[in-house]
């Protein structure tokens, strides 16, 4: 498999929120607003892209019995930097997103990914699935945040300047709120879904939808297999 191939994967094939469904804690916490989605999405990739180049070059020293203590290690020293860098230069962002920062440590793409690939493959094909899944997981939450925010605020906030108001708009309160969340996420993954069936009917293919997302079907137990 090929850089591209990899990278392009976490773009649409295995996109994070919308198609393996992980880290929906911070996903569905700090879709409030885009100016938090983004400043979220580049932390997580700056940690997943950093994580799997640091386990994929360790993965033959690395004991199999202690891989995910060794592996969280290695997440948390990322973590660290990106809390530190994000206090001092971008203070209120860190304010904002509070502790869903230092949890990234424990997202369950930046583990899945050690275990699933990183772990398995060299450093320059863990790099692609790095920045595939980074950036997939960072659009996908830049998504979700937009239609809760417009919907709900009637505005979209990106760092003061860049920021605008949508005039005449009565917003709908509860897209905001935690149902709001849940509402949103579930019509995009509809439509994901959607555009995927009528991609593979396009190219003759039988499409076949995700399996039941429960501990039964668990998808980092099935990457690990």
């Amino acid at each position: 498999m090929g850089f591209r191939r990899q990278l392009l994967k976490g773009l649409w094939e295995e996109i994070p929120i919308f198609r393996v469904v992980l880290g929906m804690c911070p996903t569905l916490a700090v879709s409030t607003s885009v100016e938090n989605a983004l400043g979220m999405g580049m932390a997580a990739s700056f940690v997943l892209i950093c994580s799997n180049v640091a386990v994929a070059a360790l993965r033959n020293l690395i004991p199999r019995k202690v891989r995910i203590p060794c592996y969280i290690v290695v997440a948390a020293t990322f973590v660290t930097i990106v809390d530190l860098a994000m206090n001092a230069y971008a203070h209120q962002l860190h304010k904002a997103l509070g502790i869903f920062i230092p949890l990234i440590v424990v997202n369950c793409i930046i583990l899945g990914r050690a275990e699933a690939f990183a772990g398995k493959n060299t450093v320059w094909l863990s790099l692609a699935d790095g920045i595939g899944m980074g950036l997939g997981f960072t659009i996908a939450l830049t998504l979700l945040a937009a239609v809760r925010e417009t919907l709900g605020n009637g505005t979209i906030t990106i760092w003061g300047p860049l920021s605008w108001n949508i005039h005449g708009f009565q917003p709908i309160l509860v897209m905001i709120l935690a149902p709001g969340g849940f509402i949103a996420l579930g019509c995009l993954l509809g439509l994901m879904n959607r555009v995927q069936a009528l991609l593979a009917h396009r190219a003759g293919r039988e499409y076949a939808p995700p399996p039941e997302l429960d501990c039964r079907h668990c998808i980092v137990c099935k990457w690990g297999e």
